[in-house]
């Protein structure tokens, strides 16, 4: 029974790493060719290194930095925006559990438990803030500064 109370945080840890090393640049461009061919040479430079710039649209910001972990709405006297958040799990001490985005569609009773959700004392640390117009296309960008 001890065997099978450790193995089970192990088998989450190796799919979390697995799901977390699917979700590159270079693999999302694979994924979508004919979307990154539609972007000029700059963007598309950006897209490969995992960059966004202002301008770009939701297509482009999920090809370099993959799908965000929470998604806001914004109103102000422009319209209806969206605000796109990344984020790490970490132990108390700043030690990262985790940094993805598949918890987000993590649902009670799954096979694929986030493991690092049940980590007594975890914290989330915002990381990375994207904002969006009504029109979709990136108005502002946050990020920690390290």
């Amino acid at each position: 029974m001890k065997a099978r109370t450790l193995l089970l945080p192990l088998v989450a840890a190796a799919a979390a790493f697995a799901f977390t090393g699917c979700s590159t640049p270079a693999t999302r461009i694979k994924h979508n060719p004919e979307l990154f061919a539609s972007y000029n040479a700059d963007q598309q430079d950006l897209i490969k290194q995992g960059k966004i710039a202002i301008g770009f649209d939701r297509d482009a910001v999920r090809l370099a930095l993959g799908e965000p972990d929470r998604v806001r709405t914004r109103t102000t006297n422009d319209g209806t925006g969206q605000v796109w958040s990344y984020v790490t799990y970490e132990t108390p001490d700043g030690f990262p559990l985790y940094r993805g985005w598949y918890h987000r569609y993590y649902r009670w009773g799954d096979p694929v438990y986030p493991w690092y959700m049940g980590y007594d004392g975890r914290r989330e640390r915002e990381h990375f803030r994207v904002v969006f117009d009504r029109t979709g296309r990136v108005t502002a960008i946050e990020q920690e500064v390290t």
